[in-house]
Protein backbone atom coordinates (compact mmCIF):
# COMPACT_ATOMS: atom_id res chain seq x y z
CA UNK A 1 0.00 0.00 0.00
CA UNK A 2 3.07 2.37 0.88
CA UNK A 3 4.75 1.66 -2.67
CA UNK A 4 1.66 2.94 -4.43
CA UNK A 5 1.11 6.06 -2.39
CA UNK A 6 4.87 6.48 -3.14
CA UNK A 7 4.62 5.69 -6.69
CA UNK A 8 1.80 8.43 -6.92
CA UNK A 9 3.35 10.92 -4.99
CA UNK A 10 6.85 10.86 -7.26
CA UNK A 11 4.66 10.54 -10.40
CA UNK A 12 3.08 13.74 -9.58
CA UNK A 13 6.15 15.64 -8.57
CA UNK A 14 8.77 14.59 -11.65
CA UNK A 15 6.94 17.02 -14.24
CA UNK A 16 7.19 19.96 -11.72
CA UNK A 17 10.79 19.40 -10.37
CA UNK A 18 11.55 19.53 -14.65
CA UNK A 19 9.28 22.40 -15.37
CA UNK A 20 11.44 24.47 -12.95
CA UNK A 21 14.77 23.42 -13.93
CA UNK A 22 13.78 24.57 -18.11
CA UNK A 23 12.61 27.58 -16.29
CA UNK A 24 16.06 28.52 -15.01
CA UNK A 25 17.77 26.95 -17.84
CA UNK A 26 15.41 29.14 -20.07
CA UNK A 27 16.18 32.26 -17.97
CA UNK A 28 19.55 31.90 -17.66
CA UNK A 29 20.54 31.83 -21.21
CA UNK A 30 18.64 35.00 -22.74
CA UNK A 31 20.78 38.11 -22.57
CA UNK A 32 18.36 40.86 -22.13
CA UNK A 33 16.96 42.40 -18.96
CA UNK A 34 13.83 41.46 -18.10
CA UNK A 35 13.24 44.64 -16.27
CA UNK A 36 14.76 46.92 -18.89
CA UNK A 37 11.72 49.15 -21.10
CA UNK A 38 10.76 47.97 -24.25
CA UNK A 39 12.34 50.34 -27.33
CA UNK A 40 10.85 50.56 -30.60
CA UNK A 41 12.84 50.44 -33.61
CA UNK A 42 14.29 53.17 -35.41
CA UNK A 43 12.05 54.90 -38.06
CA UNK A 44 14.00 53.54 -40.92
CA UNK A 45 13.60 50.15 -39.69
CA UNK A 46 9.91 50.47 -39.04
CA UNK A 47 8.78 47.35 -41.71
CA UNK A 48 6.13 46.07 -39.62
CA UNK A 49 3.40 47.61 -41.39
CA UNK A 50 1.35 45.90 -43.97
CA UNK A 51 -1.41 45.91 -46.54
CA UNK A 52 -3.45 43.71 -43.52
CA UNK A 53 -2.14 46.03 -40.39
CA UNK A 54 -5.59 47.71 -39.15
CA UNK A 55 -4.82 51.47 -38.75
CA UNK A 56 -8.59 52.65 -37.84
CA UNK A 57 -11.72 50.97 -36.80
CA UNK A 58 -14.81 52.57 -36.60
CA UNK A 59 -18.22 50.21 -35.48
CA UNK A 60 -21.93 50.96 -35.31
CA UNK A 61 -25.03 49.00 -35.00
CA UNK A 62 -28.38 49.52 -36.51
CA UNK A 63 -31.56 47.81 -37.29
CA UNK A 64 -31.08 46.07 -40.83
CA UNK A 65 -31.54 42.86 -41.48
CA UNK A 66 -34.23 42.69 -38.94
CA UNK A 67 -35.93 45.53 -37.28
CA UNK A 68 -36.02 43.43 -33.80
CA UNK A 69 -32.04 43.30 -33.17
CA UNK A 70 -29.77 45.66 -34.18
CA UNK A 71 -27.06 44.54 -36.47
CA UNK A 72 -23.29 45.32 -36.28
CA UNK A 73 -21.76 48.01 -39.31
CA UNK A 74 -17.29 47.90 -38.98
CA UNK A 75 -15.48 50.43 -41.08
CA UNK A 76 -11.58 49.42 -40.85
CA UNK A 77 -8.69 51.23 -42.84
CA UNK A 78 -6.06 48.65 -43.05
CA UNK A 79 -3.06 49.57 -44.67
CA UNK A 80 1.12 50.56 -44.60
CA UNK A 81 -0.46 54.20 -44.88
CA UNK A 82 -3.85 56.11 -44.65
CA UNK A 83 -3.95 57.49 -48.07
CA UNK A 84 -2.86 54.19 -49.75
CA UNK A 85 -5.10 51.96 -47.24
CA UNK A 86 -7.85 50.20 -48.07
CA UNK A 87 -11.31 50.65 -46.32
CA UNK A 88 -13.16 47.59 -45.62
CA UNK A 89 -17.09 47.80 -44.76
CA UNK A 90 -18.18 45.14 -42.60
CA UNK A 91 -22.16 44.42 -41.72
CA UNK A 92 -22.51 41.20 -39.61
CA UNK A 93 -25.88 40.26 -38.04
CA UNK A 94 -26.40 39.79 -34.16
CA UNK A 95 -26.14 36.05 -34.90
CA UNK A 96 -22.32 37.30 -35.89
CA UNK A 97 -22.91 35.95 -39.84
CA UNK A 98 -21.26 38.29 -42.41
CA UNK A 99 -24.31 40.25 -44.69
CA UNK A 100 -22.05 41.76 -46.34
CA UNK A 101 -18.37 42.85 -47.17
CA UNK A 102 -17.41 46.05 -49.64
CA UNK A 103 -13.89 46.80 -50.11
CA UNK A 104 -12.47 49.98 -51.61
CA UNK A 105 -9.73 52.48 -51.58
CA UNK A 106 -9.37 55.07 -48.40
CA UNK A 107 -9.49 57.96 -51.12
CA UNK A 108 -13.42 57.41 -51.90
CA UNK A 109 -13.54 58.90 -48.46
CA UNK A 110 -12.10 62.27 -50.07
CA UNK A 111 -14.67 62.74 -52.77
CA UNK A 112 -17.63 62.41 -50.47
CA UNK A 113 -16.38 65.51 -48.91
CA UNK A 114 -18.77 68.48 -49.40
CA UNK A 115 -16.38 70.93 -48.37
CA UNK A 116 -13.30 71.53 -51.29
CA UNK A 117 -11.03 68.70 -51.61
CA UNK A 118 -7.91 68.96 -48.89
CA UNK A 119 -4.39 69.03 -50.81
CA UNK A 120 -1.61 68.25 -48.45
CA UNK A 121 -0.86 64.71 -47.52
CA UNK A 122 -1.87 66.05 -43.86
CA UNK A 123 -4.88 66.88 -44.55
CA UNK A 124 -6.07 64.30 -46.86
CA UNK A 125 -5.21 61.64 -43.71
CA UNK A 126 -7.38 64.01 -41.39
CA UNK A 127 -9.81 64.03 -43.82
CA UNK A 128 -10.34 60.19 -44.32
CA UNK A 129 -10.28 59.69 -40.79
CA UNK A 130 -13.11 62.28 -40.42
CA UNK A 131 -14.75 60.55 -43.11
CA UNK A 132 -14.56 56.89 -41.30
CA UNK A 133 -16.03 59.04 -38.11
CA UNK A 134 -19.57 60.49 -39.73
CA UNK A 135 -19.88 57.18 -41.99
CA UNK A 136 -22.63 56.01 -39.78
CA UNK A 137 -24.29 58.88 -39.24
CA UNK A 138 -28.00 58.74 -38.72
CA UNK A 139 -28.49 60.53 -41.75
CA UNK A 140 -26.99 57.64 -44.06
CA UNK A 141 -29.80 55.25 -42.90
CA UNK A 142 -33.18 55.28 -44.69
CA UNK A 143 -36.51 53.48 -43.93
CA UNK A 144 -38.52 52.62 -46.15
CA UNK A 145 -35.28 51.62 -48.52
CA UNK A 146 -37.01 52.64 -51.45
CA UNK A 147 -39.16 55.25 -51.87
CA UNK A 148 -42.74 54.28 -53.50
CA UNK A 149 -42.26 56.72 -56.46
CA UNK A 150 -38.95 55.94 -57.25
CA UNK A 151 -38.36 54.29 -60.12
CA UNK A 152 -36.38 50.62 -60.70
CA UNK A 153 -32.94 51.11 -61.69
CA UNK A 154 -31.96 49.04 -64.55
CA UNK A 155 -29.11 47.10 -62.87
CA UNK A 156 -31.38 45.90 -60.08
CA UNK A 157 -33.59 42.82 -60.31
CA UNK A 158 -37.05 43.12 -61.02
CA UNK A 159 -37.75 40.13 -58.02
CA UNK A 160 -35.08 42.13 -55.13
CA UNK A 161 -37.19 45.29 -55.85
CA UNK A 162 -40.59 44.13 -55.90
CA UNK A 163 -39.31 42.54 -52.72
CA UNK A 164 -37.67 45.73 -51.04
CA UNK A 165 -40.97 47.68 -51.88
CA UNK A 166 -43.42 45.49 -50.19
CA UNK A 167 -41.16 45.68 -46.94
CA UNK A 168 -42.22 49.10 -46.08
CA UNK A 169 -39.63 48.19 -42.83
CA UNK A 170 -36.43 47.55 -44.65
CA UNK A 171 -33.36 49.93 -43.95
CA UNK A 172 -31.03 51.21 -46.56
CA UNK A 173 -27.76 52.45 -46.24
CA UNK A 174 -25.98 55.49 -48.40
CA UNK A 175 -22.04 54.89 -48.54
CA UNK A 176 -19.52 56.71 -51.19
CA UNK A 177 -18.65 53.76 -54.10
CA UNK A 178 -15.12 53.36 -54.94
CA UNK A 179 -15.22 55.80 -57.95
CA UNK A 180 -17.36 58.49 -55.69
CA UNK A 181 -20.57 57.66 -56.48
CA UNK A 182 -23.04 57.09 -54.08
CA UNK A 183 -23.86 53.31 -53.24
CA UNK A 184 -27.03 52.41 -51.42
CA UNK A 185 -27.19 48.38 -49.20
CA UNK A 186 -29.98 47.24 -48.26
CA UNK A 187 -31.33 43.60 -46.82
CA UNK A 188 -34.16 41.71 -48.63
CA UNK A 189 -35.65 39.62 -45.98
CA UNK A 190 -37.71 37.80 -48.38
CA UNK A 191 -34.43 36.08 -50.30
CA UNK A 192 -32.28 36.63 -46.95
CA UNK A 193 -29.36 38.85 -48.74
CA UNK A 194 -27.75 42.24 -48.85
CA UNK A 195 -27.89 43.89 -52.04
CA UNK A 196 -26.50 46.88 -54.12
CA UNK A 197 -29.27 49.34 -55.15
CA UNK A 198 -27.24 52.08 -57.09
CA UNK A 199 -24.18 51.91 -58.46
Amino acid sequence: MKSILRYFVTAALLPAAFSCATTEREAANTNKDPRTTYMPPAPGARNRLNSQTVLNTVRATHAFSNPKTRDNFTLQLRGARILTGQVHLIVTSSAGDTLRHEVMPARALLDGQADARPTTTRDQEIAILRGMNTFFSASHFSQPAVPTQEPQPAEVDAAVWQALRADPTAVAFDFPGPDGSERRLAYVRKMRKAVVLSQ
